[in-house]
């Protein structure tokens, strides 16, 4: 199932770039102060004994740590094997396209929608008419990628409004999620969600492996490229100070930049209700073993707003949220025995 690691690595070998490997060794000289040809020896180290791309090595900020440490970190290439391994791809539509998604998962997703693609106009001129915000979505992209929050107000009226969608070429219209006022207070410009990791062991079962909550920043509509952190996975409490949404970049937040609401401590509410609905959603498409939700948490309860079958690999090992110095390689080869690396 999918390409093998040979086929993988001489991909990314083609398309490598020397100007980034150079700049990750310069970053890595500048951070650690080691000298940059120790740092480029210990990048090509790190790629062939832990399978670890360049900018791994300084978003996990290798150089201080054994290789033992090392070891415990799903790295580019471990990742690529991982969701190699636990999903079919035949059943990945169900997450790749939006409207299929929406129509799979609408018990869990909290919102109505309209599928442009199949609506016609007088059902798109319906739902704009008794909306007062919409949130547009591609169809086919991820992590918030050409999404726009639209104020129906601020159009002269519906065709200048449906001449707008169109010409965006969105796929999907949908209710704009409110957050939790918990959440609200913390940044109030977009839904401040939850990025969920559920596993599907070798047991049959699912597990919620990783949680973190993000925060929007600067005016941004979606928390993407915001503020993160993770939290406990019984109780929602922030346990660290907060990364930028960039993994390379330097700086921790125990505040929001903005709004100097406090992160560290700050527990999202109704996780419980929140995780008990991941769980279940998660064996709704069992051939899709591991996938990364992005949960909100509105003033109704959870809801998903989508669910990826490529989940990003790095945001939940980083430096600072890392305790030990322990990546999360342990808990997968726990859950699933079966994963080859």
């Amino acid at each position: 199932m999918g390409e093998s690691k040979l086929k993988y690595g001489l991909r990314v070998l083609k398309n490598a770039s020397f100007k980034k490997f150079t700049d990750c060794v310069n970053e890595a000289h500048r951070i650690s102060g080691k000298s940059k040809l120790a740092c480029a020896m210990d990048i090509v180290h790190c790629m062939r004994k832990f399978d670890a791309g360049y900018y791994d090595y300084v978003i996990f900020q290798f150089w201080d740590k054994t290789d033992a440490e090392r070891d415990t970190y799903l790295t580019r290439f471990r990742s690529k094997k991982l969701v190699s391994q636990m999903n079919d791809p035949a059943y990945a539509h169900f997450f790749d396209n939006k409207d299929e998604f929406n129509e799979k998962f609408k018990d869990y997703i909290g919102r109505d929608f309209i599928e442009l693609e199949t609506a016609t106009k007088d059902e798109v001129e319906e739902y704009f008419n008794r909306k007062d915000k919409v949130f547009c979505k591609m169809k086919d992209l991820e992590c918030g990628i050409g999404c726009e929050r639209l104020v129906t107000s601020d159009f002269e009226n519906f065709d200048a409004f449906y001449s707008y969608i169109k010409e965006k070429g969105f796929g999907t219209l949908e209710g704009v999620i409110e957050n939790h006022p918990d959440l609200d207070k913390v940044y109030s410009g977009s839904a401040n969600t939850m990025r969920m990791i559920t596993i599907i062991g070798d047991d049959g079962k699912p597990h919620l492996i990783y949680a973190v909550q993000k925060f929007g920043i600067n005016g941004r509509v979606v928390d993407n490229y915001g503020v993160h952190g993770p939290v406990d996975l019984e109780t929602g409490e922030f346990l660290f100070p907060a990364h930028s949404g960039d993994t390379k970049a330097e700086g921790l937040y125990t505040e929001h930049p903005n709004t100097h609401e406090k992160l560290v401590g700050f527990k999202t509410p109704l996780f419980k209700e929140a995780k008990e609905m991941i769980l279940k959603a998660a064996m709704e498409v069992p051939q899709i073993r591991y996938v990364g939700w992005d949960v909100a948490v509105t003033p109704n309860g959870p809801a998903i707003i989508e669910g990826n079958v490529y989940c990003a690999h790095d945001f939940w090992q980083l430096p600072g949220q890392t305790p030990g110095n322990i990546g999360i390689m342990p808990t997968l080869k726990e859950l699933v025995p079966s994963y080859k690396y």
